[in-house]
């Protein structure tokens, strides 16, 4: 609601600097000031508020001059006209979710990449970068884990790979792309001592995977 009520507005700030801008035609003015109107009542509309009566040039009409009648017949005008406006929004809305559709199933698998540039977080160990796709209303994740192991020097195990952490997430049906919320989630795993500030080495442990951090954005 708020962003149809703000492209609304940006509309009627832009058509309003064209009419005090006084370079238009008679009948262009006429046609612009119609159209202001309009989107002026729909937006009552939609937000629940009075439906203004006007007159064919769009002018308030004043009750005190105007008889019950001709108001009576103003008002059935503009809520028609209001009416078919939000049909034929409806319809579009409509139109637009089913081309969507047809076109998820036309093309059966999708695929993401994601190009690992660099980890910035102060693990002081060596460290697995575990990278995937999560479902956060079904609450699990949807594909495997691409998996880069980090050094505690700050930089990939395998020297080899520097600058080229990429992976594929690779068939992502229609179905997945239908789903309401989707995730890509990294999750740190610290692999060393029990712990950080442990220094007596007699018992000294090394080699356990610890949870250490996770991230993510979402998808959807």
């Amino acid at each position: 609601m708020f962003r149809n009520v703000r492209h609304m507005i940006y509309d009627l700030i832009e058509w309003r600097s064209q009419i005090l801008s006084g370079t238009l035609p008679q009948d262009e003015l006429k046609e612009l000031k119609k159209k202001v109107t309009a989107k002026i009542d729909y937006g009552n509309r939609i937000l629940d508020l009075d439906l203004v009566v006007r007159d064919e040039d769009g002018n308030i009409l004043d009750p005190e001059q105007t008889s019950t009648i001709s108001l009576f017949r103003a008002h059935e005008i503009a809520s028609k006209q209001v009416e078919e406006r939000l049909q034929e929004e409806k319809s579009q809305k409509q139109n637009i979710d089913i081309n969507r559709q047809a076109k998820f199933a036309a093309t059966p698998s999708f695929a993401l990449f994601v190009n690992l540039k660099n980890v910035v977080c102060k693990i002081g160990e060596d460290a697995e970068v575990l990278m995937s796709l999560y479902d956060p209303l079904e609450s699990k994740f949807i594909s495997e884990n691409y998996l880069v192991r980090w050094s505690s020097c700050g930089l990939p195990k395998d020297i080899d790979r520097l600058h080229n952490l990429r992976a594929v997430f690779t068939d992502l049906g229609s179905k997945d792309l239908k789903r309401e919320k989707i995730s890509f989630v990294c999750q740190i795993v610290r692999v060393g001592r029990m712990e950080l500030r442990d220094n007596n080495t007699r018992k000294l442990t090394s080699g356990l995977r610890r949870p250490f951090g996770v991230a993510g954005t979402s998808l959807s």
